[in-house]
């Protein structure tokens, strides 16, 4: 835990906030806020995107690929989750309630930064043998022709998604199920491993069709029982708002915490849930069958919305409602706490269910993450088999080991990958903004868009999935 904690103090206290930030701002410009301006646009493409496209390409029509909406479940599957529940309430006991100020902002920014790296997995995807696959790695070694740099990068992503974050969902479900139902941590474990095993073992369809319909179903519900929280608690908000703003700005006189560890845990467990810049949405965003490579950026950057400003922000309100967050628990615990505070135990229960869910959601989809990039170092299916069994093995071992090593192992992992793709991006960006233009003047121009290899002629050959 020493060493864990030196590297992210290094980490995170002096590089990844202002690299972040720095990339969201930049990135905000650039699209001249794409993530504001084509708000209406993102809505549009969502609610017509449930069926692959017709595109002209008769391997991007064929049965293999999944539809743009399911790309978007799976990779809400990754985003919703822990970080929602146990992250939000971490950043609120440890920063002060001005850190889910920070949330707010780094995810209105980074939706920018989502929207760039969806749209570069778009444009250099490859054929796979059973769906497209692409995603940083693939952009790095096509874009800028630095092979060891993929690699890097594809090594950092399996290890983190596939086994640090694995232990943190595992962790967290089966904190929750001991807190509710007297559950031990190793059974649920068990049979955490079990479940993972079973599904995974599927492949990409069989995970976004689990996402498709058990992702949306549990955020409304969580979302209508905030709502609820917050309709109880109508004459609490003002006051919530208040201390959200203000301690973002100076501090915490309750937790004793400074606007630094409000911006730091903001932006760091904002990061952890809505993946904004860290490279983990573009894996599945470049599955998806679309006729121009903007339309899955623009869901992608939705999707940040979707996380932060919805769900993250009602574990919020829950929390600091309940009055409950100098408490001193922390984690699914605290979450646990304040809404059984607010609504009785079935609360505390309801969470417990609604972790599983998201958390086992995750877990197969970081599980994906991982298994394209090993497709990309090496495709040799000895080695998934063998990267399926130590999934399952950080499952297991997460449920059982403590909140602050698997934490910990997460960050570190987390900031390593996040600066091998604000690198990528600092140099291929500027083709998202070409295509971003290309796509604005179909539109405009009343044409469903479609992108052909001759718009950006420099980069043709390196685009094999699109028609000439």
């Amino acid at each position: 835990m020493t060493f864990l904690n030196t590297i992210n103090d290094i980490l995170w206290t002096y590089v990844l906030v202002a690299v972040l930030l720095f990339a969201a701002v930049w990135f905000t410009i650039k699209t001249k806020g794409v993530q504001f301006r084509m708000l209406g646009e993102m809505m549009r493409l969502l609610c017509v995107s449930g069926k692959r496209e017709e595109t002209g390409n008769r391997h991007e029509d064929s049965h293999h690929s999944i539809s743009s909406f399911q790309a978007f479940a799976v990779s809400i599957a990754s985003r919703v989750g822990t970080g929602n529940l146990a992250g939000v309430a971490t950043a609120i006991a440890i920063g002060g309630p001005g850190s889910v100020f920070w949330m707010w902002v780094i995810a209105l920014l980074g939706a920018a930064t989502s929207f760039i790296e969806s749209t570069l997995a778009q444009l250099y995807k490859v054929k796979g043998e059973d769906s497209f696959r692409g995603g940083p790695a693939y952009y790095i070694q096509k874009g800028l022709g630095k092979r060891w740099f993929a690699v890097l990068f594809a090594i950092l992503i399996t290890l983190t998604f596939g086994l640090a974050f694995n232990s943190v969902q595992s962790n967290t479900i089966a904190a929750a199920a001991q807190v509710s139902f007297g559950f031990s941590p190793v059974w649920v474990g068990v049979v955490l491993t079990i479940l993972t095993v079973v599904i995974i073992w599927g492949g990409i369809q069989r995970i976004s069709r689990f996402s498709q319909i058990v992702v949306p179903a549990m955020a409304i519900l969580y979302i209508l029982l905030a709502i609820f929280v917050i309709i109880i608690s109508y004459d609490r908000i003002p006051s919530v708002l208040y201390m959200i703003v203000h301690d973002a700005f100076h501090g915490s006189a309750v937790l004793g915490g400074g606007v630094g560890m409000a911006l730091l845990l903001g932006i760091k467990r904002g990061l952890f849930s809505n993946e904004a810049g860290e490279g983990s949405a573009p894996n599945v965003a470049a599955t998806a069958s679309v006729s121009h490579p903007v339309k899955q950026g623009l869901i992608q950057a939705f999707a940040v919305f979707t996380d932060t400003l919805l769900i993250c922000s009602c574990t919020a309100f829950i929390i600091l409602c309940s009055g409950l967050f100098d408490s001193g628990l922390s984690g699914i615990q605290l979450t646990q706490l304040a809404l059984e505070g607010e609504v009785g135990k079935i609360g505390s229960v309801f969470v417990a269910v609604a972790v599983f869910f998201f958390a086992f959601t995750s877990i197969v989809s970081n599980y994906y993450y991982g298994e394209t990039n090993l497709q990309f170092i090496r495709n040799s299916r000895t080695l998934i088999v063998i990267y399926r069994l130590v999934v399952g093995a950080m499952v297991m071992t997460g449920a059982v080991t403590s909140l602050e090593f698997v934490w910990g192992l997460a960050d570190v992992f987390m900031g390593l990958m996040t600066l091998c793709n604000l690198t990528a991006l600092a140099f291929l960006g500027k083709y998202s903004i070409i295509l971003l233009r290309d796509y604005t003047s179909q539109r405009t121009r009343g044409y469903n868009p479609q992108y052909h290899r001759s718009t950006i002629p420099q980069i043709a050959d390196k685009t094999e999935c699109w028609p000439d």
